[in-house]
């Protein structure tokens, strides 16, 4: 169940990073900041009420994401917000940072005793980076975030 969420967010992330305006890239805002994230919610409605009020967000559709709102500050996509599948849990909200280098950062995680998923990192559409998921050694998503695409030739690691 835990792996099926967390995979649904990447997808729903690499979804968005595909939608059209306002930005089809995540901010570069420097290694170990935070470049993306998902919320989940039981209520599309009252969380975008919610969030607008509060932040001023404005939110759009995502392509094929269903009830996945990609959210929108400034004019740049900084997240998506979207209906949980089931009752919310920790791991239906995922937050990205921003590395240099995603093999070396998927290797650290595992070295400092997280695990990463199969089938990561791999590289985002057309070009848009590479994505890299990493579980805490308390049983926490983090996302990772690189503006530089895996190199072609390489497969991505099991």
């Amino acid at each position: 169940m835990r792996r099926a969420s967390v995979a649904i967010t990447v997808l729903l992330l690499a979804a968005t990073l595909r939608a059209d305006p306002p930005k089809s890239h995540p901010a570069d805002v420097d290694p170990g900041r935070i470049a993306w994230f998902d919320i989940t919610t039981s209520s599309l409605p009252q969380s975008t009420a919610f969030y607008n009020k509060l932040f001023g967000w404005e939110f759009t559709p995502v392509k094929g994401g269903g009830q996945t709102l990609q959210i929108v500050a400034g004019g740049t996509a900084i997240g998506t917000l979207r209906v949980a599948e089931g009752q919310i849990s920790v791991f239906n909200g995922v937050v990205y940072v921003q590395v240099d280098d995603i093999r070396a950062s998927s290797a650290k995680a595992r070295d400092l005793g997280g695990t990463v998923p199969p089938g990561f990192p791999f590289n985002l559409p057309d070009g848009a980076g590479a994505v890299g998921l990493a579980v805490d050694p308390a049983g926490h998503p983090i996302g990772m975030y690189s503006r530089t695409p895996l190199p072609s030739a390489e497969p991505a690691p099991k």
